[in-house]
């Protein structure tokens, strides 16, 4: 077993750093709102708003109004039910084509709240034990002292196997079987289950492998038949041809992040490092890569990921039982993550409420039963159970920084706020 988990300060520090720069950008982003409110035609954003949420919508159409967007969806579901359905801007570089509600992108990392959901499903139908060895399913996984490795630890970030040791390629990893090859022959970074370092990108191919195993389906096939169809949610992992004309192309908006020389962070991230070019090939959109490259509209991901806030039944669909939800928010580390290199809180495929995200938020959300993630460029899927409320964003305007988005902070924020207001 590799021995890479020495801390490195400064790579950790620089982090914290840049998860704090999300906050500060909050607090600026909040006082442009006002500014903007006044100068943009509301009647530009689209779609539904319950009364009492249009501060939601005044969010989305502020951020359009001043750069902060070029186009975007968000969604709010209350007991399954959407309060905010909005929508606008533009889905291509000449701003001719705008984009409409069944306009698609790539959510990066948001998709793993799909994929978590797909495996807590088959967890739910007693097809996967949660503390069953992964080789039990996949025997070829037990190579390099990886016969230990459970199938929690791979939902939890602690299998150590948050990216590849060996150099990959963007086409080595869109070939399903050599990547899932080279996850078989490699040994972890750590001790599976005592540590935590977020799997960017092999989230995906090692559920995706386990689904496959127990099912005989792909996780792009399973994850369409039992979870996306049934709810009605647009969200696919495996983009097919006939949705490219509704797929929109992502923006890079600022300087690609750099390798910080720290091993696991760089080799997480940055072999091989996905940009928003890569993300919007046509190769990128056909793979199945649970971690990485599903593609949705926020109404999609809301109309799925509210079956969570909702206890596991969301518009008489029953996918998980209540205590198969309860299970979701166990928690299964709390520290600092080694890859992301600032404090995390896992449970079962999301991350859950804990103390720097509670400030961050101004305490909006303290000590409610969260399941939540965001992916690379800002998109986030937020579930309160307690709340029995889903909050999502999607957009093309794909902002690097390392950190939490400050649009999202933003909309999450106003949303906690409008619906206090509204008691």
């Amino acid at each position: 077993m590799s021995d890479v988990t020495k801390t490195d300060q400064p790579a950790l520090r620089m982090s914290r750093r840049l998860f704090v720069q999300g906050a500060l950008g909050a607090g600026l982003a909040t006082v442009s709102i006002d500014v903007a409110r006044s100068q943009t035609r509301l009647g530009l954003v689209q779609g539904l708003v319950r009364p009492g949420f249009e501060p939601v919508r005044d969010v989305i159409a502020a951020s359009l109004a001043n750069g902060g967007d070029i186009g975007c969806s968000a969604a709010v579901f209350i007991d399954g039910i959407p309060v905010v359905d909005v929508w606008g801007g533009f889905c291509d570089p000449s701003h001719k084509q705008a984009w409409e509600h069944e306009t698609i992108v790539n959510t990066f990392s948001s998709t793993k709240t799909m994929t978590a959901l797909a495996a807590m499903v088959l967890v739910d139908r007693g097809v996967i034990d949660l503390d069953a060895p992964v080789a039990r399913y996949w025997p070829e996984f037990a190579q390099a002292g990886k016969g230990g490795v459970k199938v929690r630890h791979l939902l939890s970030h602690m299998s150590g196997l948050a990216g590849w040791t060996e150099d990959l390629t963007v086409e080595d990893l869109l070939d399903r079987e050599k990547s899932v090859a080279l996850l078989e022959r490699q040994e972890p970074w750590w001790a599976p289950g005592q540590a935590v370092g977020y799997h960017p990108i092999t989230f995906g191919p090692l559920i995706g492998e386990v689904i496959r195993r127990t099912t005989g389906r792909t996780l792009g096939q399973f994850f369409a038949e039992e979870v996306s169809r049934p709810l009605g949610g647009d969200f696919h992992i495996g983009t097919r041809p006939e949705l490219d004309d509704r797929v929109s192309t992502m923006f890079q908006s600022n300087e690609p992040r750099h390798p910080s020389g720290h091993f696991i962070s760089d080799r997480a991230f940055f072999n091989p490092y996905i940009t928003p070019d890569i993300g919007g090939s046509v190769a990128w959109r056909r793979a199945e890569l649970g971690g990485s490259n599903g593609h949705g509209s926020a109404y999609g991901m809301a109309a799925i990921q509210s079956v969570i806030s909702c206890g596991g039944e969301a518009r008489g669909v029953r996918l998980l039982r209540p205590e198969t939800v309860d299970r979701i928010l166990e928690v299964q580390a709390d520290q600092t993550d080694l890859v992301a290199g600032y404090p995390l809180r896992w449970g079962l495929g999301y991350a859950l409420e804990n103390p720097m995200l509670n400030q961050l938020y101004g305490n909006r959300f303290a000590g409610h039963r969260i399941a939540f993630w965001g992916g690379s460029g800002g998109s986030i899927v937020v579930n309160d159970i307690d709340e029995r409320m889903t909050i999502t964003f999607a957009m093309n305007k794909h902002v690097e920084h390392g950190g939490i988005d400050q649009r999202s902070v933003v909309l999450v924020s106003a949303v906690y706020d409008a619906l206090a207001a509204t008691r």
